[in-house]
């Protein structure tokens, strides 16, 4: 005789605790407007210093400095996109979109790598010409301008420097910062190259030296933002290892159909249908799935279906 499996009636569903589900949404929307705050004030910043950067490189013909003008206007559309997203982000969901607009933050941090990768094409161009015909370089004016750039980026990666729980926005926009701050070293350097040994290419060699570091951030940032959209285990998850622990909650027997991917940073999601002990009570194993998947996995947004037990059931069934 071969047994199968029916759900237990009006168990499944969603289950997650009032409590501390507006606690965590208290602490999204905390994060939120510490990241506004700080994309505000880098944005001022970066866009007043790139306008200096753009004259300060043509008066002085450094490909370098300009490279990092080019890189720093990037930032300022970066920095204006994701004040943007935040915006969108925490509009309230709707009858059509009931997870909210919380994809909006990813959406422009992968516009955001996709830009910082076009950026890359020109600088490369550039530099190729520079190598192949050096053109003198005011140095001095040079390294004044990639100093006091130096000064700028420093203060915007301290306000956009990513903690725990930072969104990946945020995180995109300081790899942006980031990235500038090493370019005004580049320039600083080359300048210092130039001045010390008269070797013009310095200049070019830095330009191509900010554009691999900026296809590096780049590469990262369209990566993560593209295993998000496409509903990727989110990376601190090991599905092996969460299933195990799920099916070691005392009254749960077998769970599959498993399913964890992530809203928006920091905002992760499951599914799953787990099978249950018919003499288990079915309230108390959901509130201790609830539990072990808010507290170890940081997933708490949940929805699982129950399923009782049956002898003899098939092999088949826990596949």
């Amino acid at each position: 005789m071969t047994g199968g499996r029916r759900p237990c009636v009006d168990i499944g569903g969603a289950i997650d605790d009032t409590g501390r589900m507006h606690a965590h949404a208290h602490a999204h929307s905390s994060e939120r407007s510490r990241d506004r705050r700080a994309l505000r004030w880098a944005l001022a910043l970066t866009a007043g210093f790139c306008v200096v950067e753009f004259v300060g490189g043509w008066l002085t013909n450094s490909l370098a400095l300009l490279s990092d003008a080019v890189h720093m206007l990037t930032d300022v559309a970066a920095l204006s996109l994701a004040l943007v997203a935040l915006w969108v982000a925490g509009r309230p969901a709707t009858g059509s979109k009931t997870f909210g607009y919380h994809r909006a933050e990813i959406l422009a941090a992968l516009a955001n790598g996709v830009l910082l990768g076009l950026a890359v094409l020109f600088i490369l161009r550039e530099a190729w010409e520079r190598l192949a015909a050096p053109t003198p370089v005011d140095t001095g004016g040079m390294m004044l301008v990639a100093a006091a750039g130096l000064v700028v980026n420093l203060v915007c990666a301290r306000l956009l420097a990513p903690g725990e729980g930072s969104s990946l926005n945020r995180r995109a926009a300081f790899l942006h910062v980031l990235s500038d701050l090493f370019g005004s070293l580049g320039a600083l350097a080359a300048g210092a190259v130039i001045a010390l040994t008269g070797w013009q290419q310095a200049d070019a060699l830095a330009a191509l030296l900010i554009s691999l570091l900026i296809l590096v951030n780049a590469w990262r940032l369209v990566r993560e933002s593209l295993d998000i959209l496409m509903e990727a285990v989110p990376p601190h998850i090991d599905l092996d290892h969460l299933r195990e622990a799920m099916a070691h909650v005392p009254g749960c027997c077998h769970v599959h159909d498993l399913h964890v991917w992530t809203l928006t940073t920091g905002h992760h999601a499951l599914s799953a249908h787990a099978v249950v002990d018919p003499a288990a009570d079915g309230e108390a194993v959901l509130q201790a799935l609830q539990r072990l998947l808010a507290e170890r996995f940081e997933v708490h947004h949940v929805t699982i279906q129950l399923e009782c037990s049956r002898p003899c059931e098939p092999e088949s069934v826990h596949a």
